[in-house]
């Protein structure tokens, strides 16, 4: 396990009950590095959305754990936000949810000449995803395959 995947696990376990105990559920942690700053962020969220006062409030309190238990080496900035609406699809219970709903897929690599392809998401198991398009023809993508799954932004 890799130091980033280490940082985002214990993140996850130290932030789990402080995010439930707020009645919001923890979506996913992320460490990764941008234009070299390090950044450690969480993404929550709960029925109806969540607000800046709910995000400040979980960071406010997770601050004080991140102080005791110092257990990132790297010099990084905390944020704490929203997943936004084109939340993307991680863990089971993501796709569990979305099953039925329009969802986006980007691959990493063309298939058909394409990289892009939008349909209802049908089916999904650890290897695969499978969704169904407006005229009802159906295509399975290997999970390797997947570069982005997530919720398709209609406006």
């Amino acid at each position: 396990m890799s130091k980033r995947e280490q940082y985002e696990k214990q993140t996850e376990e130290l932030l789990e009950p402080i995010v439930t105990g707020f009645g919001f559920e923890l979506v996913d942690v992320e460490y990764v590095k941008e234009a070299g700053t390090w950044y450690l962020r969480a993404y929550i969220d709960k029925p109806g959305g969540i607000t800046v006062d709910d995000c400040e409030a979980v960071s406010r309190k997770f601050s004080d754990v991140l102080d005791e238990k110092d257990y990132i080496e790297d010099t990084y900035i905390f944020e704490v936000s929203s997943p936004g609406l084109g939340r993307p699809l991680k863990k089971d219970k993501d796709f569990q949810r979305s099953l039925g709903e329009e969802v986006e897929i980007r691959t990493y690599r063309p298939i058909d000449r394409q990289k892009e392809f939008v349909g209802e998401l049908k089916a999904y198991d650890k290897e695969s995803v499978t969704i169904v398009y407006e005229d009802d023809t159906e295509q399975t993508f290997q999970r390797q395959e997947i570069a982005l799954i997530r919720l398709a932004l209609d406006f």
